[in-house]
């Protein structure tokens, strides 16, 4: 294991959180600060549940954070952090958006660490990859307030400023971002939107 490995694996268990991928969250709001008090956080791909906690300490009491994921994910939340609803739930379902509207008005802020099941083919990973953040993308269109903000974790390819151009549709800011802790040879980066715009339905 190398050593920036064995440094954020241990960072996260003195912590207490279940994984390192936390830190790639955490680095990304100490310089762009798109997670406020009080707010709704919407967390897709959140097992097993680093990002969900964080974001609840961050946006504290009178907040609320709904992680989904496929597997079952439940860790008891700390007393001065947000409430965590932990859903099980596929992200391609078609009964998530209402389940999701039926108790919460909206999120101010969408994230996503999902990624797919790599096969070793790096074009293969790219469009599964691509597969997801659109799904998370078009979640966040369906379920943002005005104004909010999207992190989501994507593999890079040739089709990534295509899906760069597709976010720039909906945010009045688009940043790419590596976090420190992601792996040198890691073709994961991130994509923050911030300036949630919500699109205008044409008119029939």
């Amino acid at each position: 294991m190398r050593k920036e490995q064995d440094f954020y694996f241990h960072k996260a268990k003195k912590e207490n959180y279940p994984a390192r991928s936390v830190y790639k969250l955490e680095e990304a709001q100490n310089k762009h600060k798109f997670l406020k008090r009080k707010q709704r956080v919407l967390d897709l791909g959140c097992h097993p549940g680093s990002w969900s906690l964080y974001a609840a300490k961050i946006i504290g009491e009178g907040g609320a954070v709904v992680g989904v994921d496929i597997q079952f994910t439940e860790i008891p939340t700390p007393k001065d952090h947000a409430e965590i609803h932990w859903l099980c739930h596929d992200v391609y379902a078609d009964e998530l958006i209402a389940d999701l509207r039926k108790q919460w008005p909206g999120f101010h802020v969408l994230i996503s660490d999902m990624a797919p099941s790599t096969t070793g083919s790096r074009f293969a990973d790219h469009q599964q990859s691509l597969r997801l953040v659109r799904r998370a993308l078009e979640i966040a269109g369906l379920l943002l307030h005005e104004n909010g903000s999207f992190y989501c974790k994507v593999f890079q390819g040739e089709d990534f400023p295509v899906f760069v151009e597709e976010c720039k549709a909906h945010f009045a800011e688009v940043k790419v971002i590596k976090p420190q802790s992601s792996r040198v040879e890691s073709r994961e980066v991130f994509v923050l939107g911030t300036g949630f715009k919500r699109q205008r339905r044409q008119a029939a």
